[in-house]
């Protein structure tokens, strides 16, 4: 199944819902691995999403397909270096909405170099990034609250 028209728009409260519902489907936990301690506690998502709203050195994006909201998708600073992030509804997983907004976000977010990060065996997202010509530049090993374990993480770049 091809995927319709993929957009992205600034994330809104009413969006919340929505968002926390796929970021505690226990598939995607898994394999985002580096998640929140808790994906069933709403009051600290809701808190998480505020707070990064508010900050001006973030770019916040749900991903639209078919009218219909499928994910989100970010780009922030972190220690200095500006990474993107994205999660997308396991609904529509390996329909290539994560590669478009992948797309969408580099046309909005021009900063280079730009990192992306993924557990070394979600090979979905790592074949998402590598499409969008990010490079692998090494590895590290963190504790994914996920899986309860310290996992090698993937960690590219865009230059």
């Amino acid at each position: 199944m091809g995927i319709g028209e993929v957009s992205l728009r600034p994330v809104e409260e009413a969006d919340f819902d929505t968002l926390f519902e796929f970021m505690r489907d226990p598939e995607s936990v898994r394999m985002a691995a580096f998640t929140a301690k808790d994906p069933d506690d709403r009051a600290a998502f809701d808190a998480h999403m505020r707070k990064i709203l508010a900050r001006t050195d973030t770019t916040n994006r749900v991903i639209v397909s078919d009218g219909r909201v499928v994910g989100s998708i970010a780009a922030f600073v972190m220690e200095g270096d500006t990474e993107i992030t994205y999660w997308v509804d396991r609904a529509v997983w390996g329909q290539g909405v994560a590669s478009r907004a992948v797309e969408l976000l580099l046309r909005e977010v021009t900063v280079r170099p730009l990192y992306g990060r993924a557990a070394s065996d979600n090979a979905g997202s790592l074949r998402v990034l590598t499409k969008a010509g990010f490079e692998v530049v090494g590895t590290d090993v963190g504790y994914a609250q996920a899986r309860n374990a310290e996992i090698e993480e993937t960690i590219l770049r865009l230059s």
